[in-house]
């Protein structure tokens, strides 16, 4: 059976002459690129090349030339799709024999540039990667399918929705059994010791409260994060869940659930960021990233408005953003100056603009460039929507 590389929706947002946020772009996004298996490759959904993110830009940047790890001045997102060894048998290529780390020449097939990654051999290109390391911190949030990740201390496999820290990590991914779609928000981060990419200062790693209880329908966020300490072996930091839940009393079935924070450009390298204050509103060159589980309207319209909105703002310290009351019927709105990657992971939510509004389903992506905005569920079951907020400017 030979597979074709699934068409992925992408909705990406901008500002009208008055303002006013509308849909700039929306259709399946088209920056494909498929290597020479049939069905293996990756799409880039959006490509930044300088920090913090201008908003403004005229061109679909999903569209521009893109490297691996990601431009050095900026980064990227994209969804990289994987083969399973039953896909088309005859065609799973032998595994390259592990060997001593070199500078990265491709990766799939994009090119590598800078000497920003590495690697050492031991996987297939086709359903196994070479086991590999980049100068970047990144988001993975499997979105279909299944992936293992490979440390040299740990492996363990992912599922939709789970999410993966990768702080510059050797790690290897093996996909052989069913095949995944996994996104990808690559940070460029730097190395200042000589290349080894090792884990900098000693943060305590946060743990979850084993008392703490998550609202009706809200699942706990599970948060792998990945670090080199030893130069040349990779470790697990955590395989847990988000120690940092906030809810909001007037949303029954509310959570946010925070996962990690880079708090400059480029991202440090460290083990733990959960300790920062940034909740919203990343810091200057940085990001936040959040999973959001957002209950069905009907629980709670009529019942919760402006003020307790405006208290919600308050309580994450980002009453700056809110603009509760600038749209009719949606009290929960903001608009703040960042680019945000929202990846709906689980259920539908409509995103709901100043000029129109779109749906969203699980294993979609919409780039929000910094227009008011609200999200609304009017399904009948919660929905997840991964977040990641970068500063941006004008």
């Amino acid at each position: 059976m030979t597979r074709k590389m699934k068409d992925i929706h992408r909705v990406i947002t901008g500002s009208d002459s008055q303002g006013k946020s509308v849909v700039t772009w929306e259709g399946s996004a088209p920056g494909k690129h498929e290597s020479h298996f049939p069905g293996r490759g990756h799409t880039d959904f959006w490509v930044w090349r300088e920090t913090p993110q201008p908003l403004n830009g005229k061109e679909d940047a999903g569209m521009w030339h893109d490297e691996f790890p990601g431009p050095r001045p900026g980064g990227h997102l994209r969804v990289v799709h994987w083969l399973s060894k039953g896909d088309d048998p005859s065609k799973v290529p032998p595994i390259v024999a592990p060997h001593p780390p070199k500078v990265g020449a491709v990766a799939g097939n994009t090119q590598v540039v800078d000497g920003r990654s590495w690697d050492r051999g031991g996987g297939n290109n086709y359903c196994i990667s070479d086991n590999h390391k980049t100068e970047s911190v990144d988001f993975g949030i499997v979105l279909e399918g299944e992936r293992i990740i490979v440390l040299d201390d740990y492996e363990t496999a992912i599922l939709p929705g789970d999410i993966v820290v990768q702080v510059g990590a050797w790690h290897l991914w093996d996909s052989s059994r069913i095949g995944c779609l996994m996104a990808f928000d690559m940070v460029s981060a730097r190395f200042h010791d000589d290349g080894k990419g090792l884990q900098q200062g000693n943060d305590p790693v946060m743990l979850p409260n084993p008392n703490q209880k998550l609202p009706a329908g809200v699942k706990p966020q599970r948060r792998i994060v990945t670090i080199d300490k030893v130069e040349g072996l990779s470790t697990l930091v955590t395989d847990s869940f988000s120690p940092d839940v906030r809810t909001d009393p007037a949303r029954p079935g509310f959570a946010m659930q925070r996962v990690w924070v880079i708090d400059g450009h480029p991202a440090p390298i460290v083990s733990e960021t959960l300790h920062l204050p940034y909740l919203l509103i990343p810091p200057v060159k940085g990001a936040v990233l959040n999973s959001y589980t957002i209950p069905p309207d009907s629980t709670w319209l009529g019942k919760a408005g402006v003020n307790e909105a405006k208290a919600y703002y308050a309580s994450l310290n980002a009453s700056s953003i809110a603009t509760c009351g600038s749209m009719k019927d949606y009290p929960y709105s903001q608009k703040s100056k960042t680019l945000e990657f929202a990846i709906v992971t689980e259920g539908e939510i409509t995103l709901v603009l100043d000029q129109t509004e779109t749906h969203l389903t699980a294993g979609e992506i919409g780039v929000i460039r910094g227009g008011n905005y609200a999200w609304s569920n009017r399904s009948d079951k919660p929905a997840v929507v991964v977040v990641a907020t970068h500063d941006a400017t004008d």
